[in-house]
């Protein structure tokens, strides 16, 4: 068993125009002083880290480590989660997400995905030379707005878009395994990794990759009412990466899992701060740390009631209550149980 470190926040909800949310050492001080321990970084913002000079330059990296270290804080992970988007997307949601791309590529979406691409490479870099073994992203989708068999799909169309999507992943994988990090696929609607079955089957199609894992976040499990602590027992070895963030699923009369195209606070599947929720979060920290899992617990805020700021302050209390400290001796010790020898043991059963 391994003991959750944290707590962590993952910056990219609290990123803001206003101090302290407009700059780095601005967000660590914030962070540090409500009593984070660790924080997940966004890179789609320059003003952060450049992940174009990081790539290339070890004295970058080494200010950057050591100007977060010098608030007390620790990186847990890196994030391309927009990046990793923008690597496959269906031409129907093509405009949507090209709000993300930088202004040379909007509507070159072929120049896009290059770009994502090269992006997703240089993040793997700069995670070894930041010391870190793991890496949050999102998978893309080419399959999403086929989700629904309505109309039926064609033979063959799902094969082949897990295939076109682990032949664009495969050579930034490659990149990830030659510097000794995983690339955590953050499961979650609209990506084409959204649960299990789509995990094992982007799993395979990557040829069982030592690279594919997992960013656990049940709060994505809970409105597709999915199982998410079995999905522990099914993917422990591949959960290298953890979101603490809650949500609730309240269907009607009216609405459900697909959510009748309300805003979220309508929704039936909403998400909430850690505690604000339905999620069973002792069973999710025990799971974790029954199964060894070495993973930060990094608060998410997304939240349709409560502010970022209320929920970032008590989520630090929140993360701290649930990690538990993993113990190194069994409660029966005091017991005895030490080894015999295999003549002791037949007699105990009545053998000799």
């Amino acid at each position: 068993m391994k003991t959750i470190k944290g707590p962590a926040i993952f910056l990219a909800q609290f990123m803001d125009e206003s101090p302290p949310f407009n700059t780095l050492d601005g967000l660590c001080k914030w962070a540090s002083d409500l009593g984070y321990k660790g924080i997940q970084i966004p890179t789609l913002d320059k003003h952060i880290i450049d992940l174009d000079i990081a790539a290339e330059s070890d004295t970058y990296c080494d200010e950057f480590k050591g100007r977060i270290n010098s608030y007390g804080l620790e990186i847990t992970e890196l994030s391309t989660h927009i990046q990793g988007q923008l690597v496959a997307v269906h031409p129907a949601h093509d405009i949507m997400f090209d709000v993300f791309a930088p202004e040379n590529l909007k509507g070159k979406y072929k120049e896009r995905t290059a770009w994502a691409t090269d992006q997703m490479k240089k993040a793997a870099v700069v995670s070894n030379k930041l010391g870190l073994t793991s890496h949050a992203t999102f998978s893309g989708s080419l399959l999403w707005p086929v989700m629904h068999p309505w109309p039926q799909q064609p033979a063959g169309l799902i094969d082949l878009g897990f295939k076109e999507l682990a032949d664009r992943w495969l050579p930034i994988l490659d990149v990830f395994k030659e510097n000794g990090v995983a690339a955590c696929y953050e499961v979650h609607p609209v990506e084409d990794i959204h649960d299990g079955d789509t995990f094992e089957r982007f799993l395979e199609a990557t040829g069982n990759h030592e690279s594919v894992s997992i960013l656990y976040d049940p709060s994505h499990f809970v409105l597709q009412q999915l199982d998410y602590i079995k999905y522990i027992d099914h993917y422990h070895e591949f959960i290298k990466a953890f979101h603490v963030k809650d949500s609730e699923f309240k269907p009607t009369g009216k609405k459900g899992a697909f959510g009748g195209y309300n805003d979220w606070k309508d929704r039936a599947g909403r998400y909430r701060s850690p505690g604000d929720g339905q999620i069973d979060f002792k069973s999710v920290f025990s799971k974790l740390t029954e199964y060894g899992c070495d993973v930060w617990a990094v608060l998410e805020w997304e939240c349709v009631i409560k502010s970022p700021e209320q929920g970032a302050r008590e989520g630090v209390k929140f993360i701290n209550d649930h990690i538990i400290e993993a113990t190194t001796k069994s409660f029966d010790d005091f017991a005895g149980g030490d080894d015999k020898d295999e003549n002791q043991l037949r007699e105990i059963l009545g053998l000799n």
